[in-house]
């Protein structure tokens, strides 16, 4: 299929005399889809039973006439107030035990019977009726599962269903106990009921209890999600089904949420997403305009690799948003920018919010193609300019050579002790994520325990929590010729949260042949340095010295200033036409030297890379990126062919170009 692009509207907020030219003006400007009613419960059904679908018919009537494709949604992200006041239950609790209460959004409970219940009354209903329409071409569920801190609610009716979770896993009290260690600080169990939810304890709650709680609450987000398939596939037949997921999330797991859709979409907003993501202040002025470029790629990556397979973006910013600490407006050319990268890593569709910016309530400073008054804002010029050359590009995916193992149980844990204020799961995948693109490597990011067959280089930035059947997996594929790479506090946790009865890094430790021995977390300003490759590297943050297990594991780095001094920080050990290294450090030069010395035992090359370029490589294309203010030349040779662009990239601007054969 071609590479098309969409928009969200939202026909029930404004007149039908004002919506009416909507239709012809988007396929005017070269869009194919339009997004529909993911908030619109309380206009579809006013009051109980009582039903209103004249404006949406018309809607999807109108819509249709202009050739345009909808996306519908299942409004369940917004349970109307009638249905609220009829069964308080189904309101989310915080885990300050504080009732959530009526007034915005995904105001409720995954743990709700009722809920469920009225959600799949309301979906059925849809499905039954715009199920087979012509111009229904797919539906979204819901609307960003877990936004606002709603994956995990602290209710009665989650505390009864986790009790019932608990059991049906460890069958027997006894088991659990030993599972969580609860001989520590007298936290020993005798019945099922007496296991409190991990919330408004005393100091921090028991690491293992709240790992099996954030489990609990991600399968309960899955069944719920599953549940609204399986309604729209059986009145809906033929129809994709897609649920728009979250930049950065980390509630719930993607992978298991995924596997019933027919393929994953998310949000993706750069600048709002650069002002969330803890990077230094100079990084957030530098690409306030824009977001920064792998802080994005970043999640397309994800997204495409959830499923392995082309996604959507669903939302895409077009615009300033309205939800950050701070809105800047995007530069001239960031939408066109934002369009092409994400097509550049596997979306094979881009749908823009919104149509037109919101007159009323919460979102009236989000902006969208149209501005309040109805005329072309900024982002519907950028749109219209790239939609006709949208053709010329191709849908393929190539298969990659390296990978970033990636997965939701290793995030929870890392980030419920991080043992330093500074350090997250997401900055330490990012510093190995980005140094790769950097260089103009092309990464898939997959789930440790997927088929790794391809992959020359693999690595595992934080994978904290490993089995032995993951160490097994793992050394299959270093014992068929795979560079393996891992990062700082690799198994410090066994599948219970528990630490491994060997330390770190357990179950790895006979892949890598090397043990931890000490770790260091460092406060700001406090660094250390290692020599490593005929070379000296500051590092920051957190250090691990490491321990020699077997022959012929090599040490690559040690330290040099106490408290670890002439301890080994970086070791490498070769396997078959394999091998396995593992780094002990923070620290952006050095690890960007360790996956350098990885790429070349992996045989695997990279480039040197202006600042601000970032090259992706699909279908045979190469897109060049410019995330600067400034112009960058492309050093090419004369007889590149260009299907959009040419050498010479604007700021902002993107270049599309033949690969080499």
């Amino acid at each position: 299929m071609p590479l098309q692009l969409g928009v969200c509207d939202y026909p029930e907020q404004v007149s039908a005399e004002e919506w009416n030219v909507f239709p012809q003006q988007m396929r005017e400007m070269g869009l194919s889809y339009v997004r529909l009613g993911e908030f619109a419960w309380s206009t579809l059904e006013p009051e109980p039973g009582k039903f209103d679908f004249t404006w949406l018919d018309n809607a999807i009537t109108a819509l249709q006439a202009q050739k345009l494709q909808v996306v519908l949604c299942t409004p369940t992200a917004t349970p109307p107030a009638w249905l609220v006041e009829a069964h308080p239950e189904i309101l989310p609790v915080d885990i300050h035990g504080n009732t959530r209460v009526f007034g915005s959004r995904r105001h409720y409970d995954f743990s709700s019977d009722v809920y469920w219940q009225e959600s799949a009354r309301i979906i059925e209903i849809l499905a039954k009726r715009y199920g087979q329409h012509p111009a229904v071409v797919g539906w979204q569920t819901d609307n960003e599962y877990g936004c606002h801190d709603t994956t995990r609610s602290y209710s009665l009716a989650a505390k009864t269903k986790f009790q019932a979770w608990l059991e049906q896993k460890y069958q027997r009290i006894e088991m659990l106990n030993t599972a969580w260690g609860n001989t520590f600080w007298s936290q020993t169990y005798t019945h099922w009921q007496r296991i409190g939810l991990p919330n408004q304890t005393v100091t921090e709650a028991n690491p293992s209890h709240l790992l099996d709680f954030y489990r609990f609450s991600s399968d309960q987000v899955v069944a719920y999600d599953k549940m609204q398939c399986e309604i729209l596939r059986q009145h809906s037949p033929n129809r994709f089904v897609t649920h728009n997921f979250m930049l950065f999330f980390a509630d719930f797991d993607l992978y298991k949420a995924s596997a019933h859709l027919d393929f994953v979409s998310w949000d993706n907003y750069p600048t709002g997403m650069l002002e969330l993501s803890g990077a230094f202040e100079q990084t957030k002025i530098d690409f306030a305009r824009t977001g920064h470029p792998d802080y994005v790629s970043f999640n397309h990556d994800l997204f495409r690799g959830l499923k392995n397979k082309p996604f959507w973006v669903m939302e895409q910013q077009c615009g300033h948003v309205n939800w950050s600490p701070y809105n800047p407006l995007p530069a001239p050319g960031a939408v066109r920018l934002w369009t092409l990268q994400a097509m550049s890593h596997g979306a094979n569709v881009v749908t823009y919010f919104r149509w037109q910016a919101a007159r009323a309530a919460q979102e009236n400073y989000h902006s969208g193609l149209l501005r309040h008054n109805g005329r072309f804002d900024r982002g519907a010029y950028e749109v219209m300019r790239l939609s006709p050359h949208l053709k010329k590009l191709s849908d393929a995916l190539e298969a990659k050579k390296v990978c970033l193992l990636h997965d939701y149980e290793s995030m929870w844990a890392y980030d419920m002790q991080k043992h330093h204020k500074n350090t997250s799961y997401w900055a330490q995948m990012l510093m190995y994520y980005s140094s790769l693109r950097q260089m103009g490597v092309d990464v898939d990011i997959v789930h440790p325990m997927s088929d790794l067959t391809g992959y020359q280089l693999i690595i595992a930035p934080a994978l904290m929590i490993a089995s032995d059947e993951l160490a097994d997996h793992l050394e299959h594929y270093a014992q068929q010729g795979a560079t393996i790479v891992f990062g700082t506090r690799t198994g410090f946790r066994t599948p219970s949260g528990a630490v491994p009865a060997q330390g770190a890094p357990g179950a790895i430790s006979r892949l890598v042949g090397i043990t931890i021995k000490n770790f260091d977390s460092m406060r700001p300003g406090l660094n250390s340095r290692i020599e490593a490759f005929d070379q000296s590297f500051q590092t920051h943050t957190w250090n691990e010295s490491l321990e020699l297990l077997v022959n012929g594991v090599r040490s690559l780095g040690m330290y040099h200033d106490d408290p670890l001094y002439s301890e080994i920080a970086i070791s490498y050990r070769a396997i078959n036409d394999g091998g396995a290294m593992y780094i002990g450090v923070w620290g952006d030069a050095i690890i960007r030297r360790c996956l350098e010395y990885a790429l070349f035992r992996a045989g695997l090359t990279y480039e040197e890379l202006e600042p601000g370029l970032r090259l992706t490589r699909r279908g045979g294309l190469v897109y060049a990126q410019n995330w600067t203010r400034g112009g960058i030349s492309l050093p090419l040779p004369p007889e590149t062919q260009f299907v959009y662009g040419d050498s010479l990239i604007e700021p902002f601007g993107v270049a599309v170009y033949k690969d080499k054969p």
